[in-house]
């Protein structure tokens, strides 16, 4: 059956029986488009995106894990296990199970009560029955001693003082249910079996922030939305039983020892030269567990459940890993390392002073962090179940992720601009932190145009979502996230997408800037904040900062909502707790009730955040994720993505499955394996030391340091020569892809595209005014005179007549583009550089030198590479070698050499030689490749200096460049006359360049000759 259409049918299994059927995918996880295998998907790593339709093939990883890991591989266990579980599970009578009366009750009750609402899936059920199946059967027969031999074997490796069991689940596949399901099944087992060392009535459930441990109140049985009583996941004449639980929920940061005694550094000092010793003004482990789990002394015994508990491992003694990363991967490890001793150890401290009976993890991503000391990737060795996120989505369980795999930008690596966007803007934001934003604007980020058409091409979709929802009755709305790398520019993007205002203040105008896509928008066209907002900011260091205040309109608008979270705090904790609801909480209830009718976040259809977004975050509205940050590891993608998987509807279909839904994502590259991957020391490469030679100072070439020009246009009549260099190719890779395919591995495609833009800014009228309009404002204005808007019908003409002549040239894109920030500048650049004349001789530019050091010398040259060099020869060239950025350079030094007019040469590295030029609305540096020296019929005395570029593909940037050099760095240097003479040209084809090198020389030769 070749012709299956697996896009069509991506959703196979019931989320409530064991999967029986799964999609054929070949080794590197990808769809073959045959039908499904009539059986259940084995436990393997599966990353479940498609990969790029274009492409090179992933580099092959040696074959050099086997032995790394050894028996840390758990695969074929869990294989093993889950292959019992079922067996076990199969078997007809309860009498045959094995367990005690009270576990039978619960089974039968998962199993076959009637569920008023949504039933444990079979995912669930599976975990808790792995566990229970290990505890009172497995390991009272000796056949499965083996088990029990792997598992104690990877916790003595790597937790010698615990007994770790791990559960992994995909995100959205409901990990909560399963820590309830597993607290009840101890609870009632304890309650009628005093004294039993096998079960505990007392929990301590570790959480990796304050976000996931609010989420889990509901595990509390006293709790309003107690899941034991909301899901009915105990039978009613059991639920009295687990009122006896005692139940803390913490964040692993409580196990941080704290200062009792607060004292200065000053005063400290002080009492430590008097006493000649050391004070110790930190908590000691008992002071702090009673701080950390205060309801649990006194009980023994304990029962600690971890949630996302890949954070939590011991660093393996012994290993360099740490020392092999760099920059801000080492920074990750090293904290990552840190929260991991401290999750750890403040559990080895509950042992030591309470007991522990076990410790059961659960996670979307039980694998060791990079930096662990194992291979990074690597699966938890005592992890006993593993339903996958393949597996959830062929069960309908969570949304299926569409990712980026083709669009109309050819890029080197052939993969799509969006699929890692970080790559491509990466550099162009903002460092980390709100105070490194470097005079960064919101407006600024138009200069990012494929962050822009990203943005753009997201939220076109979205409206278009929007619109299905509310015609489906929808009562809240989409949600789309951003995840940025940090919160300067996290804040840039909120205020372009959202708004902003400017405060009034003695010297300016308070100013209100409405944000660019409507919907997110929390400024309406008049300029008036929205009551309740469409965007929220939200981060934890924001929280931390205490910088979560909330405006007082939104208090105002959101009163009714305000005052039923009032009384739900004083349900559950008390009148006094729900008179002191701070801002912060506020806050945080805001981002927890994101897609909940009649909550405080009912209304928000776009988050913007750094950290908060990672993990621990439930919103089932969110449809689109767009990342703006790097992503070094398959588990940070997956912890963002999971973010957008849980569902929206629970109701079953006519066949008894769920229909599919889907979470739309960008900028997050998540198209590689879980495997284990180590990184391979490298050599260190040979370098060559790079200088200028004393013996060689005759050969010095000296050059004017150029900040910039200045242009006198004659006249008021404004006139334009357009030539080839005022062609302005508008494609998508100045504008990013117009056109992405969003494909799942599975399940329908979607092409986005950057169409939210209304008709009148696409009529040619509209374009020419919009593109005069900034071409007068931005570029003739004159120095110390106002703007002169009698010029507006001339400019208009010629922006016409730039229009008409067909130098606007589209391809993949359309005319109105040339409007959007940032490409208008560009434009502008273009029509104003053909206003101006070309090296006429005429005094109409002018250069403005550095001030502090306008000429430049070879003499200052000296550095060292690893790049290959080319000796170069005593008689031409003051410099002992040229860097071979690339073969051509070798070329063009070989030539230089070798002709009899060349003077003297220079390699332009290290020089600090630089051209500025205009390229949008930024000023940026050009650095030649060449200056050669020639003698060109003026005699030695009176040389020409010859800039030379080589370059083979040449894009925008090369064009603008090269008529920067034609039109205002040569005519202005020569204008100037204190440098010499000089001249630029381009070689663009590399065999060609000896006979077009004579050539241009020949020519400047025969310019000097007597007619």
């Amino acid at each position: 059956m070749d012709d299956y259409d697996f896009f069509k049918h991506p959703i196979l299994n019931s989320p409530y029986e064991e999967p029986s059927r799964h999609h054929d995918l070949d080794e590197n996880g990808q769809p073959r488009n045959k039908a499904p295998i009539a059986s259940r998907r084995k436990c393997a790593d599966v990353t479940p995106v498609p990969k790029a339709r274009r492409g090179r093939k992933a580099d092959q990883q040696q074959d050099m894990l086997v032995e790394e890991l050894g028996n840390l591989d758990p695969t074929p266990i869990i294989n093993e296990i889950r292959q019992h579980v079922t067996s076990w599970r199969n078997l007809p009578s309860s009498d045959q199970w094995g367990v005690t009366p009270a576990t039978a009750k619960l089974l039968r009750h998962w199993r076959e009560h009637q569920y008023e609402d949504k039933r444990p899936f079979f995912c669930q059920r599976e975990a808790v029955e792995t566990v229970i199946w290990l505890t009172e059967v497995a390991r009272n027969q000796k056949r499965y001693a083996h088990i029990w031999d792997h598992i104690k074997g990877g916790n003595e490796e790597a937790n010698p003082e615990l007994l770790r069991i791990a559960m992994k689940m995909a995100t959205g596949a409901g990990k909560t249910t399963v820590m309830a399901m597993l607290m009840a099944w101890q609870t009632v087992n304890a309650v009628r079996s005093k004294g039993s060392r096998t079960y505990t009535d007392s929990f301590l459930i570790i959480t990796p922030g304050i976000t996931i441990r609010d989420r889990l109140r509901v595990l509390q049985p006293n709790d309003p939305d107690s899941y034991y009583k909301t899901r009915e996941l105990l039978p009613m004449d059991l639920l009295p039983d687990m009122g006896q639980a005692k139940i803390v929920i913490t964040n692993y940061h409580a196990f941080q020892r704290r200062e009792k005694t607060r004292l200065s550094k000053g005063t400290r000092g002080a009492i430590e030269g008097r006493r000649e010793e050391k004070i110790d003004t930190l908590e000691t482990e008992g002071e702090m567990l009673r701080r950390a789990v205060g309801d649990l002394m006194g009980k023994r015994g304990i029962m600690v459940i971890n949630d996302e508990a890949h954070h939590c491992y011991r660093r393996r003694e012994g290993s360099a890993d740490e020392d092999d990363l760099k920059g801000d991967d080492r920074k990750t490890a090293q904290e990552n390392n840190k929260a991991a001793h401290l999750w750890i150890s403040g559990i080895e401290a509950v042992k030591r002073k309470l007991g522990i009976r076990g410790v059961y993890d659960l996670s979307a991503t039980p694998f060791f962090l990079s930096g662990s000391g194992y291979p990074e990737g690597t699966l938890f060795p005592w992890t006993i179940s593993d339903f996958s996120l393949m597996d959830a989505i062929e069960c309908g369980i969570v949304k299926l992720p569409r990712v980026p795999v083709l669009d109309n930008m050819p890029t080197v690596d052939g993969k799509p601009v969006y699929r890692n966007l970080w790559e491509h803007i990466g550099k162009k934001l903002p460092k980390k932190g709100v105070g490194k934003s470097g005079g960064y604007t919101p407006s600024d980020l138009n200069k990012i145009t494929p962050l822009i058409t990203a943005m753009e091409s997201m939220y076109s979709h979205y409206v278009k979502v929007d619109a299905q929802w509310q015609a489906a009755g929808h009562e809240v709305p989409p949600v789309f996230i951003v995840v940025c790398n940090n919160t300067s520019t996290s804040r840039l993007i909120h205020d372009w997408i959202a708004g902003y205002e400017i405060p009034e203040t003695d010297e300016t105008k308070g100013e209100v800037h409405v944000g660019q896509l409507p919907m997110f928008s929390n400024y309406d066209e008049h300029r008036t904040r929205h009551p309740k907002p469409n965007t929220l900011i939200i981060d934890s260091a924001q929280f931390e900062s205490g910088e979560g205040a909330i405006d007082k309109t939104f208090k105002d608008a959101m009163a009714p909502e305000i005052e039923q979270f009032r009384k739900e705090v004083g349900e559950r904790d008390g009148a006094e707790a729900a008179k002191k609801i701070s801002d912060e909480q506020l806050l945080r209830e805001v981002m927890n009730t994101v897609g909940e009718k009649g909550k405080l976040g009912g209304s928000i259809r776009c988050v913007i955040s750094v950290s908060m977004l990672t993990e621990g975050w439930d919103a089932n509205t969110v449809t689109h994720i767009l990342g703006v940050r790097a992503f070094g590891t398959q588990l940070l993608c997956e912890q963002v993505v999971g973010r957008g998987l849980r569902r929206k509807s629970y109701e079953l279909n006519e066949n008894g499955l769920f229909d599919v839904e889907y979470a739309d994502i960008m900028g997050i590259p998540f198209d590689f394996t879980a495997k284990p991957t180590i990184a391979l020391p490298s050599a260190p490469k040979p370098v060559t030391r790079v200088r200028a030679v004393k013996d060689r100072e005759k050969l010095a070439i000296s050059f004017p340091r150029v900040d910039g020009y200045r242009t006198e246009l004659p006249g008021q009549r404004i006139t334009a020569k357009f030539t080839d260099g005022s062609v302005y190719p508008l494609t998508p890779e100045r504008v990013g892809p117009t056109r992405t395919r969003m494909s799942g591995v599975v399940g329908q495609q979607e092409t986005f595209s950057p169409d939210n833009h209304r008709d009148e800014f696409r009529r040619p009228s509209s374009i020419a005014y919009r593109i005069a309009k900034h071409l007068l404002m931005t570029k003739f204005p004159r120095e110390g005179q106002a703007l002169n808007m009698n010029l507006f019908p001339q400019v208009k003409r010629i922006v016409l007549e730039w229009l008409d002549g067909g130098y606007l040239q589209c391809a993949g894109t359309e005319p109105h583009m040339a409007t959007w920030p940032g490409i208008i500048d560009e434009v502008a650049e273009k029509i104003y550089m053909a206003c101006q004349p070309e090296n006429t001789g005429e005094a109409s530019v002018s250069v403005i030198l550095n001030a502090f050091n306008p000429r430049g010398d070879t003499r200052f040259v000296n550095l060292t590479t690893s790049k290959t060099c080319f000796a170069t020869d005593p008689r031409k060239c003051h410099v002992s070698h040229v860097v071979e950025d690339s073969t051509w350079e070798g070329e063009l030094a070989r030539v230089a050499e070798d002709h009899p007019r060349v003077l003297a040469y220079v390699k332009n590295q290290g020089l600090g030689f630089e051209v500025p030029y205009r390229f949008g609305p930024e000023t940026h540096k050009y650095i030649p490749d060449f200056i050669v020296r020639v003698n060109d019929g003026h005699g030695p005395d009176d040389p020409l200096n010859i800039i030379m570029e080589v370059k083979g593909l040449r894009d925008e940037k090369a064009v603008q460049k090269a008529e920067t050099m034609k039109k205002l760095w040569v005519p202005g240097v020569n204008n100037h006359g204190f440098y010499g003479r000089w001249a630029f040209t381009e070689f663009r084809g590399v065999f060609e360049m000896e006979q077009e090198f004579a050539k241009l020389i020949d020519g400047f030769v025969a310019a000097t000759e007597p007619a």
